[in-house]
């Protein structure tokens, strides 16, 4: 198969592919029995988002058993820090724990000559991947690698772990500009680094995850969540050419028309908050739209799932668009639920 006949790279061009192209963020996870037993194999998250042969099983599994549009690396945001220097471990039942930046000594210690050696096993697992998806026959899906956008990674690094108002990481911005903005400006220059090494390794597609974006005030937005964004998408453009390229920002509310015509993505990620036929007014049909179902919509499968999912497909007949989830899947999330969103999805 001609790699740009694959469904999502032709949607993510502004083909309006229908039925659309399909795929769940965080679709490798805790809901699949396959995925626990290889968990386990691993010891700890850490350690299996750094082995690329079980980061690439993981990655692939969820293309096994659904067939979606695409696979997305195998991996977390907060890898990126780590590589940085800032010690990270993953504690159950309470999330990624980082010792938290407070200081101008913390965040000059941070060593972007040590990111290159820590992620090659990253760079690995996406070799392995796209070799695997072809070796399997799943020549028509698409290959995504991600980050974490500056802000949202930075949320984490500052706060030490996760917060549901990350006060720490709002006063720092507040109090000590600079200092924030030293912060900010290091993650945005390893990022770019991080998205080319994972396009050079074979990612097909990019994607920035900015998680955190809607607690800003609108000056914060612009400062901290649009012009990072947007030197990052210049300088994948001009690396990367070809490569499309999705942002995420979530929860932008108000700002999302100033941010997708500020920082210039392929794509843009809505989460559960927005109208889908509202998104379709503000943003220019340039521009390919991917959402937004409910998780817990997906959890909860029967008329719901239904009438969610036939909402959101009738609202964005006709346009380049991408099916995804408004956020993350969750754990609880009953398998035979996704079957039944595929069978949807697939119908139109």
């Amino acid at each position: 198969m001609d790699l740009l006949d694959k469904p999502l790279l032709r949607a993510l061009r502004g083909e309006p592919v229908w039925p659309p192209p399909l795929w769940l963020m965080r679709q490798a996870g805790r809901y699949l029995p396959e995925y626990r037993a290889t968990r386990g194999r691993a010891g700890d998250f850490l350690s299996l988002c750094t082995n690329p042969g079980l980061a690439c099983e993981v990655t692939l599994q969820p293309i096994r058993r659904f067939r979606f549009d695409a696979a997305i690396l195998f991996s977390d945001i907060l890898i990126l820090p780590w590589a940085l220097g800032q010690d990270l471990a993953y504690r159950e039942g309470e999330g990624p724990v980082l010792p938290p930046l407070r200081d101008a000594n913390a965040i000059a210690a941070l060593d972007p000559g040590k990111v290159a050696p820590a992620v090659a096993p990253v760079m690995e697992t996406v070799r392995r991947v796209r070799t695997g998806l072809s070796a399997e026959g799943f020549d028509a899906t698409a290959l995504i690698g991600f980050a974490g956008a500056p802000f949202t990674v930075a949320c984490y690094m500052v706060e030490g772990h996760g917060s549901r108002d990350f006060a720490a990481v709002r006063g720092m911005a507040f109090g000590d500009p600079p200092l924030f903005a030293r912060l900010i400006d290091t993650l945005t220059a390893a990022t770019i680094e991080y998205l080319a090494m994972q396009a050079d390794a074979g990612a097909e597609v990019l994607m920035l995850f900015d998680t955190w974006a809607g607690i800003l005030s609108p000056a914060q937005f612009r400062l901290y969540v649009i012009e990072p964004v947007r030197r990052i998408v210049r300088a994948l453009r001009q690396r990367c050419p070809g490569v499309p390229i999705i942002a995420f920002p979530r929860l932008a509310g108000l700002m999302l028309g100033e941010f997708v015509g500020a920082v210039g993505a392929d794509a843009i990620g809505l989460d559960t908050s927005v109208d889908m036929a509202v998104a379709s007014t503000i943003v220019s049909p340039s521009v390919v739209l991917q959402g937004n179902l409910d998780p817990l919509a997906l959890v909860a499968g029967g008329d719901a799932l239904e009438g969610e999912t036939h909402a959101i497909l009738s609202a964005m007949r006709g346009r380049p668009f991408v099916f995804n989830l408004g956020h993350g899947i969750v754990p609880q999330t009953p398998i035979e639920h996704v079957t039944r969103l595929v069978e949807l999805v697939r119908a139109g």
